[in-house]
């Protein structure tokens, strides 16, 4: 055997959730590895605490080993790939050696192993390369209705016109031809005697009307299958559909009768009508379904009256069983029924058909390359809970998935592609037993054997012992750690039996203390011993003689349990190393209450659980470093560095006597007084002396001892001359307003300049017209005295 370079780590993890393992509540450890390929069993026969059920010997293996089960003592089986027989691909050449088909390899490797567990995926890759001048046979299908009577004659030197167009493909090629017209019985043929004779007019010399007829055997022989099909007449029916797919099956199952052999077969089935199929028959009183066998006696169909046409899916069973290629050659009007057909039929292709047949040489070339150039995995029939997935490296570098990357199209001759094939088992198929599948290319002969081994039992299964002494007198079998016990006994020894489940004496050995509770209520009482229940949670577990104990009841912190800092044990907590407390939120690390000049809280408290504790209540902050009551460093020490570097200021008479806790370093300028990071705590300082200069200095404390830098000359900024500056301010402002009040008055003067001259010139073009007002009337009125008579 072979094995498979990539049967270690070619795993496809399609476990269950963790606790699956624990819910699942195995018995055994055969049960246990079925789950999934996360769970493992414990063969520790001392590995269960008290109180725990023997279903807690299956869990992943991690939780296993942290639960103290040695890594040696967890069965957890993996399954592997092995290669059986791989034969390399042909690497043939059309001018070559002749080789025989049988001898031709385009799929490898041929034959393999495949150990499968639950839940674990396995894969292994196929390769195929189209052999150069691969064989072919061809068989030619033709409808010999009245119809047809025009093709006929064209079809008659197909066989050596063919023969020389496939010379180009392949040297070893072989055609046969048959035909087919209808059932022989009403209402598709007439069935009066002189019908039966000859169904087409009195005019016309054609043959008895005939279901299928093998005429010619695939052949080497060109000139042959020209003479014999020269010699065909056409026959007629009355219906327009042809009884065409009884011809289809009789080809597909009569293997020996047609000549076929394993190598590419390919079916011309030529046609200017529709087709009968399954059900149909019932018109001429056939009722008996199409049973899929060869009836041909004397290369004829005989059971045409008796059977009834084949269904669609019949014939694509029986199509793809014998690695058939159908190229379905039919006129313009049939296209669109042949192509839904073609949709149904695996590796398939339709040609248009002339009227007369004669460009069928070309449609053939044209489908055979159509189809060759495709590549389409199948596999037989999986067993149940068995899933297969195929994934196509292509040509181009193009990969494809789901149902695309089960085929490779544009194909050519000397091509190789790469199929990754990933199968999945979900429990333990067929018992047990193992099985067989076939993958194989559609449309090929070659097909690859793939055995299946189903792992459903671990390997300490076989090295059980039966009544054995540790199982309660013999009462069971010990394998993998544990009993399993027989039939009607129950319990982790398999001391009871299923009749002494539920007696008060047992009962009474499961009560704490003599109380009432069975188990504390955690657990069921078997044999007179407590099982602990087990919760949804696998990291919760109940345990103790009495299910008293549990490890998810301790106190918490920070809404953890044991503060994340130790183990809940039947409920107190177990705190790691540095850690206190009852919840073990207490930490024993002082790195935490470390100040920056590497004090604990600054010498000013106590370091309790990782917190400081301040001693003196005026000191705060997570290391006491903080006293908002208290003055600054700086103004704490001001008055002592300057009376000790410049013998004044507050202290200067008390200087020697309050002022010499410190250590004092003086130096001439700023730069060269202590960084930041050249002393463990360093604080700058500003301060004004008694005669109002600045002076600098650094204070810097490291347990106790004290160093003050101090730079020795003061700086003593001279006050700015107040009176000349307000003076100046003053007098700008008045200029300023001055200034402005001179450019307003000029500014108007100019405006009022414009306007007047504006009103200059309006004047002198004024215009006064002299006509009268029409509504002008005087101020005068007179009056004349009617009686005055000038007198």
């Amino acid at each position: 055997f072979l094995e498979h370079p990539n049967a270690v780590f070619n795993l496809q993890i399609l476990c269950p959730d963790g606790n699956e393992c624990v819910k699942a509540n195995a018995k055994s450890c055969g049960q246990c590895i079925q789950v999934g390929n996360k769970c493992g069993w414990c063969t520790d026969a001392d590995f269960l605490k008290q109180g725990e059920p023997t279903s807690s010997r299956c869990d992943d293996v991690e939780t296993l080993e942290k639960k103290g089960c040695a890594k040696i003592n967890i069965e957890n089986p993996h399954g592997r790939v092995k290669i059986i027989t791989n034969k390399p691909v042909t690497n043939r050449m059309k001018d070559g050696p002749k080789v025989n088909p049988d001898q031709i390899t385009q799929i490898a490797p041929q034959k393999l192993s495949v150990d499968l567990r639950s839940g674990e995926a396995q894969s292994f890759s196929l390769k195929f390369k189209r052999a150069e001048d691969y064989p072919i046979d061809l068989y030619y299908l033709m409808d010999l209705s009245y119809s047809m009577k025009d093709d006929l004659e064209n079809v008659k030197n197909l066989g050596t016109d063919l023969m020389k167009e496939m010379q180009n493909i392949t040297s070893d090629f072989r055609i046969g031809f048959g035909s087919f017209v209808e059932k022989t019985v009403m209402p598709y043929i007439s069935t009066t005697p002189a019908k039966l004779l000859n169904p087409c007019t009195s005019d016309l010399n054609c043959t008895s009307p005939f279901s299928y007829k093998n005429v010619l055997p695939l052949t080497t022989k060109g000139t042959r299958f020209n003479d014999l099909v020269s010699k065909q007449q056409i026959s007629g029916n009355l219906d327009s559909p042809e009884g065409g797919f009884d011809a289809i099956m009789q080809v597909a199952v009569c293997g020996d009768l047609i000549g076929w052999r394993n190598v590419t077969r390919l079916l011309i089935f030529s046609t200017d009508a529709g087709f009968h199929f399954a059900g149909d028959g019932k018109l001429g009183g056939i009722v008996l379904p199409n049973d899929g066998r060869c009836h041909l006696v004397n290369n004829e169909y005989t059971m045409s009256h008796y059977y009834d046409y084949p269904s669609i899916a019949h014939l694509v069973q029986k199509l793809s069983d014998n690695n058939i290629q159908t190229i379905f050659a039919v006129t313009e009007e049939f296209q669109p029924v042949y192509k839904e057909l073609k949709n149904l039929i695996p590796k398939s292709a339709v040609g248009t058909l002339s009227s007369d047949s004669s460009n069928v040489i070309k449609l053939i070339i044209d489908a055979y390359n159509s189809l060759s150039s495709e590549v389409i995995l199948e596999n037989s029939k999986l067993p149940e809970d068995v899933s297969i997935v195929y994934t196509s490296h292509c040509k181009n570098g193009v990969s494809e998935t789901g149902e695309n990357g089960r085929k490779c199209s544009n194909i050519s001759i000397g091509d190789e592609v790469t199929f990754d094939v990933v199968i999945t088992a979900k429990g333990c198929p067929s018992k047990g037993k193992s099985e067989t599948i076939k993958i194989k290319m559609q449309g090929f002969t070659e097909e690859v054997e793939v055995v299946l081994n189903f792992i459903c039992e671990c390997a300490c299964h076989n090295e059980g012992i039966p009544k054995s002494p540790l199982c309660h007198f013999g009462n069971g079998t010990f394998e993998c750690g544990a009993c399993r016990c027989n039939d009607g006994r129950i319990g982790q020894k398999c001391e009871c039996s299923t009749d002494e489940v539920r007696t008060e004496d047992l009962d009474a050995n499961c009560r704490m203390d003599n109380g009432t509770e069975i188990c504390s209520n955690n657990g069921d009482c078997i044999c007179g011993t407590c099982e602990c229940k087990k919760r949804d949670n696998p990291e919760e577990r109940y345990s103790g003689k009495y299910c008293q104990c549990d490890n998810f009841n301790c106190d918490r912190s920070n809404n953890k349990l044991c503060g994340g800092h130790g183990e809940c044990i039947c409920r107190v907590c177990h705190c790691y190393a540095n850690y206190t407390g009852s919840a073990c939120d207490c930490s024993l690390d002082t790195s935490t209450c470390l100040a920056k000049n590497k004090q604990i809280c600054n010498g000013r408290g106590e370091c309790k659980c990782g917190v400081c504790k301040c001693t003196d209540p005026k000191f705060q902050g997570a290391t006491c470093e903080v006293c908002p009551t208290c003055p600054g460093v700086c103004a704490e020490h001001k008055d002592c560095v300057e009376c000790r570097a410049f013998k004044t200021g507050a202290k200067a008479e008390t200087c020697m006597k309050d002022c010499m806790y410190f250590e004092m370093v003086t130096v001439n300028s700023r730069e060269e007084l202590p960084q930041p990071g050249d002393e463990p705590y360093i604080t700058h300082c500003k301060e004004k002396d008694a005669s109002d200069c600045w002076f600098y200095y650094t204070y810097a404390a490291l347990n106790d001892t004290k160093v003050v830098h101090v730079v020795t000359p003061t700086e003593c900024i001279t006050g700015p001359a107040v009176i000349p500056i307000v003076a100046g301010v003053v007098a700008g402002i008045v200029l300023i307003g001055l200034a402005l009040l001179l450019i307003w008055k000029l500014l108007m003067i100019i405006h009022d300049r414009r306007e007047f001259a504006k009103f200059e010139k309006e004047k002198l073009n004024a215009k006064w017209d002299t006509g009268e007002n029409p509504i002008y009337k005087s101020a005068v009125t007179t009056v004349v005295n009617p009686k005055y008579e000038g007198k």
